[in-house]
């Protein structure tokens, strides 16, 4: 019968074999990837040639007050009045219907297209064109979904 294993032995590389290995992986790695490399180096070359490199390394000696000028620019009334504004436009878009937000987008464009034909002429809008327009079907639902539009704005704001 065979003797139990009873102890394991670990191959261990000296430092300096593991120094060796290392660079052979180096060393087979840019050869594998030389064209890569070197587009790598012309890049960084190009970038230093105009300076980035030198901004880069000037940003990143000066980044904690570049930190503080940053953190005073965003904490200013304006800017947060901003962000507030914008989170609670996009809490309130995302609660409506992405199909409705299309429609009445493509409405909208549509309705500037033809104000801006409209401007085009020299046309004058009488009173009594106005009373004929409101049998318009278009111009009728345009008109219901405004006064609708504005009641439940209204009835919002109550609140």
């Amino acid at each position: 019968m065979a003797q139990p294993i009873t102890e394991i032995k670990k191959n261990l590389l000296t430092e300096e074999e593991q120094k060796q290995k290392k660079l052979e992986a180096l060393t087979t790695l840019l050869a594998n990837n030389d064209e890569a490399l070197n587009k790598v180096l012309t890049i960084v070359g190009e970038l230093n040639d105009i300076g980035v490199l030198e901004a880069a390394d000037s940003m990143l000696q000066a980044k904690e007050k570049i930190a503080q000028i940053a953190l005073h620019q965003v904490s200013r009334e304006p800017v947060t009045n901003l962000i507030n504004t914008l989170m609670g436009a996009t809490g309130a878009l995302m609660k409506t219907d992405p199909e409705l937000i299309t429609k009445l987008a493509n409405s909208a464009m549509k309705g500037m297209d033809e104000a801006n034909d409209y401007l085009q002429t020299d046309k004058k809008v009488k009173v009594m064109d106005l009373v004929k327009l409101l049998n318009d079907p278009d111009i009728n639902r345009a008109l219901g979904f405004g006064i609708h539009f504005l009641k439940g704005m209204g009835k919002e704001l109550k609140q």
